[in-house]
């Protein structure tokens, strides 16, 4: 009876799979697995593919071979790399190398390239769109001119116009593109549609007003044919330029009144007066930019002091925030100190707020008018905490200081922590003092640990471009530099006022700065790696 029991209570039971069970189980699991992640990775090679084939269409179009070239290729290795079973150390290196190139490489390299060009306003192209600019600048109705009947038509976000002849043949093209004779869609003898471009209708003609009355369309390659304009969109007439092009002689000539101006290899056409056609076109001037960064008369003043800020402002920026981030950290990290936890949260709350927002805050708290320190804490004052040349300075350290030394307390703070207790407890056995010991044991096993970091905020202070353009722009400004600099910019800040700001655009003087901040702090850190070498060597 029992066995009977037995046996239904076994039938009843959840059965065990058999080995051979389980190794199926497995297979197909994994094999799911496989077809899922297969099907992701086809999903992500496809999105990159599509996106390769549009740039490549995109720079084909703009005539940039080489660069669709590489587009290419790296496409095509990417898709090789991921597809074939046996580069698995390549799958996981090739994401990371590529943003590398880009990000960090690729910038290096053309900075490098744009610090031996004159490229900057007035200068920002090649001769032959210069060329281009100029005699569509200058252009004229002729009074005899035909009547053309045109269509407004788009490839690719690019206008162009869609004209008709007075023999009724069609021709299309665009400011970059000469017209040239297309078969067209008629309708009462004037060309509608051709293919290959989209049509406008009467509204998008009026909403894109702006951008088809500045339409130039050339009539041919010699840019002394003159273009085609309308001015309404659905007529158009010659116009021509009272400037003549002549290529073999690469001169200019200004018709109605005669002069001349020659390419004389600086970058644009210049009359015997020295008067400067503009735009002119992008050149090689070798260390031009660099012998000008540091000779040019009108540079060299606010390059002196704004490079002695810059080493004052970094210096004083990790001497302060390192000394107040010991000082909490050592008193943080006594024993004695109840609530330890909670006021290291404190500390660090600084830190949590992103620099940007932090400085905006200064700023408005230090407004000579209405800000909450001078009201508040100081009673209706009027201190230019940012108007003031030295008062500005002053308030960028504080800022800074206020930014950055939470970071310098973690540091010191873990720093300490490391620091064994036997030693500290032998030296206070033989009698020193706690100065003594803070100063002959805890510092130097501190420096040796934090030396490096130090350096690394050297450079970054070096470069803080965030706090002196959020909380100051650089101001109070210097009314007598040439360029747009203040009393509180660092170099970097005034890099971008070379390159971004004002009426005259440098990139390539701004490209120059840039390479000689690098080697700068390059140097700087070099050595200074050199010294914490010796410093380990010594402990």
């Amino acid at each position: 009876m029992s066995s009977t029991i037995d046996e239904e209570v076994a039938a009843k039971a959840p059965q065990r799979p058999t080995k051979r069970q389980r190794q199926a189980a497995n297979i197909a699991d994994a094999a799911s697995g496989g077809i899922k992640m297969l099907v992701l990775k086809l999903v992500l090679l496809g999105i990159l593919d599509a996106i390769a084939v549009s740039a490549v269409f995109v720079l084909v179009m703009g005539g940039q071979w080489l660069v669709a070239a590489v587009v290419a290729l790296v496409a095509a290795v990417v898709n090789w790399i991921y597809f074939s079973r046996r580069k698995l150390p390549a799958k996981y290196l090739t994401p990371g190398i590529i943003f590398l190139v880009l990000f960090q490489v690729f910038v290096l390299v053309y900075t490098g390239y744009i610090a031996f060009t004159n490229y900057g306003t007035g200068h920002n192209g090649s001769q032959e769109q210069a060329v281009s600019s100029l005699m569509a600048s200058s252009l004229q109705r002729v009074e005899d001119s035909p009547t053309y009947p045109v269509t407004v038509v788009d490839q690719l976000g690019t206008l162009g116009l869609l004209a008709t002849d007075p023999d009724g043949d069609a021709y299309v093209g665009t400011n970059d593109r000469p017209l040239e004779p297309v078969d067209a869609d008629m309708e009462g003898g004037k060309a509608v549609a051709t293919d290959g471009w989209t049509s406008l209708s009467f509204a998008d003609v009026l909403a894109r007003t702006d951008e088809i009355t500045e339409l130039a369309v050339p009539f041919s390659d010699d840019p002394n044919d003159g273009a085609l304009r309308t001015p309404d969109g659905s007529t158009a007439y010659q116009y021509v330029s009272t400037l003549e092009y002549d290529e073999a002689a690469g001169t200019m000539t200004d018709v109605t009144t005669g002069t001349v101006y020659s390419d004389i290899g600086t970058g644009a056409f210049t009359s015997e007066s020295g008067e400067e056609l503009l735009p002119g076109w992008q050149i090689t001037v070798g260390f031009d930019n660099f012998v000008r960064a540091v000779t040019d008369e009108r540079l060299a003043e606010p390059l002196v002091y704004v490079t002695l800020w810059t080493f004052a402002f970094a210096l004083i920026s990790v001497a302060s925030t390192f000394f107040l981030g010991l000082f909490l950290a050592i008193v943080f990290n006594d024993l004695r100190m109840r609530g330890r936890r909670y006021y290291r949260v404190l500390m660090i709350l600084p830190y949590a707020i992103p620099t940007f927002l932090s400085a905006l805050i200064w700023r408005g708290m230090m407004n000579e008018s209405f800000g909450f320190i001078n009201q508040v804490l100081l009673g209706g004052a009027e201190v230019p905490w940012l108007t003031d040349p030295f008062m500005a300075k002053v308030s960028v350290l504080i800022v800074n200081l206020w930014l950055g030394f939470p970071y310098m307390f973690l540091v010191c703070m873990g720093a300490l922590q490391s620091i064994p207790d036997d030693i500290q407890e032998a030296a206070t056995v033989d009698g020193a003092k706690p100065w003594a010991v803070f100063r002959l044991i805890k510092l130097p096993l501190l420096l040796v640990t934090v030396a490096p970091l130090l350096i690394a905020s050297f450079a970054f202070n070096f470069n803080n471009f965030n706090v002196i353009y959020m909380l100051t722009d650089g101001g109070p400004r210097d009314s007598n530099a040439p360029i747009p600099v203040g009393f509180t910019d660092i170099l970097i800040t005034m890099v971008y006022k070379v390159a971004f700001t004002g009426q005259s655009r440098d990139y390539g003087l701004a490209s120059a700065y840039s390479i000689i901040i690098f080697i700068v702090v390059s140097v700087i850190a070099i050595i200074a790696f050199r010294r914490t070498k010796s410093l380990e060597e010594l402990n």
